[in-house]
Order: C-alpha cells, then sequence, then structure tokens
C-alpha cells in the first residue's frame, strides 16, 4: 500500500465533512460566538503541522485522526468561551459526541457495506454529503442536520428554534431538495 503524498490537498475533500461535524456540535447558544468555519480552520492547522507523523494516511484513518483533532479542537474553543466556567464532564463528550454525529452522518448514507472497495465508495459519499451540506442555506442546513444526523423531532427542532412544526418541515422538505439537486463531483 503506497502512503499518499504529504500535502495540503489531501486534507481539503474533508473540510466539508469537518464543518458539518462541528456544526452540528456547536451549542446554540455559542454560535453568536464560535464558528465553525473558524473552528474547522484551526482543525486543519493543526493537522497539517502533525501530517508528517501520521504514518498510515488511508481515509479510514485519516477520517478519525481528523475528528479526533477536530474534538480537541472544540474544546479548546469551548474551554475559551467559558474560562471562568469550565465543564469538564462536557469536553470529555464532546469527542463522543463528534462520533455520534459521525456515525449519524454515516447512517443516513444507509450503507451496510463490508466489501473494502464498498467501504472506499461510502467513504465517497459521506464526503459529498458533508461538502453539500455546507453550500444549503444556513437555516435549511441545521434543520437537515438536527433532523437526520442529530436525530431531532421536528417538535424539538420546532421548540429549539423558535418557529413552527410546519416551517421546520418546509425548510427540511427545501434542504432535503436541494441536497438531491446539488451533482455528485467525480
Amino acid at each position: 500500500m503506497t502512503t499518499p503524498p504529504l500535502n495540503s490537498d489531501l486534507l481539503q475533500p474533508y473540510r466539508g465533512y469537518l464543518w458539518t461535524l462541528a456544526y452540528s456540535q456547536l451549542d446554540p447558544q455559542l454560535k453568536g460566538k464560535l464558528d465553525a468555519s473558524d473552528i474547522v480552520q484551526q482543525t486543519m492547522l493543526r493537522a497539517h503541522a502533525a501530517l508528517p507523523g501520521l504514518r498510515d494516511r488511508s481515509p479510514g484513518v485519516l477520517v478519525a485522526w481528523l475528528r479526533q483533532i477536530l474534538a480537541t479542537e472544540l474544546a479548546d474553543s469551548v474551554r475559551h468561551c467559558h474560562r471562568d466556567k469550565r465543564d469538564i464532564a462536557r469536553e470529555q463528550s464532546l469527542s463522543a459526541d463528534i462520533e455520534q454525529s459521525a456515525g449519524g452522518l454515516e447512517n443516513w448514507l444507509a450503507a451496510d457495506h463490508t466489501s473494502p472497495s464498498m467501504a472506499a465508495e461510502r467513504n465517497e459519499h459521506l464526503l459529498h454529503l458533508a461538502n453539500a451540506l455546507a453550500e444549503l442555506p444556513d437555516e435549511q442546513r441545521e434543520v437537515v442536520i438536527l433532523k437526520h444526523i442529530r436525530d431531532r423531532k421536528l417538535q424539538q427542532i420546532a421548540d429549539e428554534s423558535g418557529r413552527t412544526v410546519p416551517a421546520v418541515a418546509g425548510l427540511l422538505r427545501r434542504g432535503l431538495a436541494k441536497l438531491r439537486e446539488i451533482p455528485e463531483a467525480g
């Protein structure tokens, strides 16, 4: 197995995926203070600096490694916002929450494949989906993420967002329709 070249292009395909995970993990109360794009940028900077030390750069290992860096970056950002009110339990649960969100994203693709080629194809679909989510308007993206990645009920989303259930359902419908329209790269 050959190791992919060491350059920043190796990490770029994962930007949308990381953004989706970061966005889905940001507490709504912190979204005014923290931005998923900034957290992903810091994650990419840390990953680029540490990339020479990563021996196995296969897609599966790379994704897991990037998720761990993202969890650390999120914990650091949350800690920074709550300097005087440090919540150790929340910091420790961020890594588990990111894994759960990543699992939700993967489950959304309904992939129960076992062969390496099918797993590689699933990973490509996963990255495409995350990048497509990043292209949605903010309100639609948030509702799609809450429903399909965070597994929230429409009523919960409506309560959290201050919208009516029909308004949430409309955003969800339009968001899913736009996702279907976005052509798959490649």
